[in-house]
């Protein structure tokens, strides 16, 4: 796990939405998703309900989040 990739998660769950995190973090939103879909794969959880205009936390995302603004 990256620490880049943490931001790009942490700065998704502040923005609720990936496309504006994307542009928020100056990368397109297919690399962002790309690598949150990345992320999932390592981590073997979801951790978003992706809607077309928010996603929502699991609680592994919850999860992740509180861990990721420890660190």
């Amino acid at each position: 796990m990256d620490l880049r990739v943490l931001r790009y998660y942490l700065a998704i769950c502040r923005e609720g939405n990936m496309s504006r995190a994307a542009q928020v973090l100056h990368v397109t939103q297919p690399t962002l998703s790309r690598q949150i879909q990345d992320l999932e794969a390592e981590l073997g959880v979801k951790l978003f309900e992706r809607s077309n205009h928010r996603i929502i936390l699991t609680q592994d995302g919850l999860l992740l989040r509180r861990r990721a603004q420890e660190i």
